[in-house]
């Protein structure tokens, strides 16, 4: 098997991910294409979106969740996605596990221990049946369904146990810090179709189109599920096979033009990219190090589950940004060279317009 560098795997994985080049596919066919976005904040996807998609608007993705084309629920990882509507009914059956694991943590048991799960999920099912409720009032009936047990705790659990989607008045572009007024539904009645589970192997597939080449402790931590090994083995005769420089073995698609072309060269320059907060770029592998180095991930990864908003230059985390006042703010890393500080001043400028920022300015 080839050994791949960590430049070659940085490459690979930028290519992958519409960062080397913005695409001119539409929003649905990259969303499809990266399977699901975070979104623990509504706001995020569109500032990855723009970073990846030519002429992106934040109307295009706006309608989409109008039109009930892309949907914002629980999926990878227990956390808030976006995802195209056929695979949110495809994968979230698949990954149904990881958020049952989730709610059967001690942070919802100590409120609903003793209660039956199934009936705890039925009862929040029967309260949303045909109808959309803000969270708040999902709670309330809950708790009077259960006196003296905490809604708030119980709805949280009724969500990570039943397909649940949030409405899009709380996932649009604008909404800074509404992730908490969220209304919900359930899913069925949204979508006007029935979950319909995928095979555990299209889920790998689809990982390795736009994280590959990638090992199985890769995909595990990308998705949350476990056991993988076997899954990912019975693959083997239909996979590409390869080594990380630490010998770890990886795997990827077949060559194919259309959906995993030829890796890149490792070489090959590539341009200056901002990121939101929680990209999946970030978050795609158990080995981080192929776009943050270990000391930089402690200070994008503070603790508290927060992602900061990160910029790339020559392919790897270089600082982090922000946006306060009407200032968009850079906080490098490590000491810049001129060419690579006009690169982030030029990327910058172009972002200001999007964010509805002013200026630019070093922290």
């Amino acid at each position: 098997m080839s050994v791949l560098s960590l430049r070659a795997l940085n490459r690979a994985l930028l290519h992958r991910q519409f960062l080397t080049e913005r695409t001119g596919r539409t929003v649905p066919q990259v969303l499809g294409h990266l399977v699901a976005m975070q979104a623990q904040e509504p706001n995020w996807p569109y500032v990855g979106l723009w970073s990846r998609v030519d002429g992106f608007t934040p109307a295009q993705l706006s309608v989409l969740l109008e039109e009930r084309t892309v949907v914002r629920s629980a999926l990878l990882r227990s956390t808030q996605h976006l995802a195209v509507a056929g695979d949110f009914r495809r994968f979230r059956p698949v990954l149904q596990p990881v958020l049952d694991r989730t709610a059967s943590t001690s942070y919802f048991r100590r409120v609903s221990g003793g209660l039956d799960t199934g009936a705890l999920t039925a009862a929040g099912a029967r309260i949303l049946a045909g109808r959309t409720l803000p969270r708040r009032e999902l709670a309330r009936l809950l708790a009077l369904r259960y006196p003296g047990r905490e809604g708030k705790i119980l709805a949280g659990e009724v969500e990570l146990r039943t397909p649940l989607v949030h409405t899009p008045e709380t996932a649009t572009w604008g909404r800074w810090g509404t992730r908490n007024a969220v209304s919900v539904t359930r899913a069925e009645d949204w979508l006007g179709a029935p979950m319909t589970p995928a095979p555990a192997q299209e889920l790998v597939r689809r990982y390795l189109a736009a994280y590959g080449p990638a090992g199985v402790m890769d995909v595990q931590a990308w998705s949350g599920l476990t056991r993988l090994r076997e899954v990912i083995h019975a693959m083997r005769g239909e996979l590409r096979r390869y080594r990380d420089p630490e010998g770890r073995e990886l795997y990827d698609l077949p060559f194919d033009q259309e959906t995993t072309p030829e890796l890149p060269d490792p070489g090959a320059p590539v341009p200056v990219r901002f990121l939101p907060a929680f990209d999946n770029l970030l978050l795609g592998h158990a080995d981080r190090t192929r776009v943050i180095s270990d000391a930089d991930r402690k200070r994008v990864m503070p603790g508290a589950a927060m992602v900061l908003p990160t910029f790339l230059v020559d392919g790897f985390v270089h600082g982090s940004w922000s946006v306060k006042d009407g200032t968009l703010r850079l906080v490098p890393f490590r000491p810049l060279r001129a060419a690579e500080r006009d690169a982030v001043a030029e990327e910058a400028e172009r972002l200001l317009p999007f964010l509805g920022a002013a200026n630019v300015a070093y922290a």
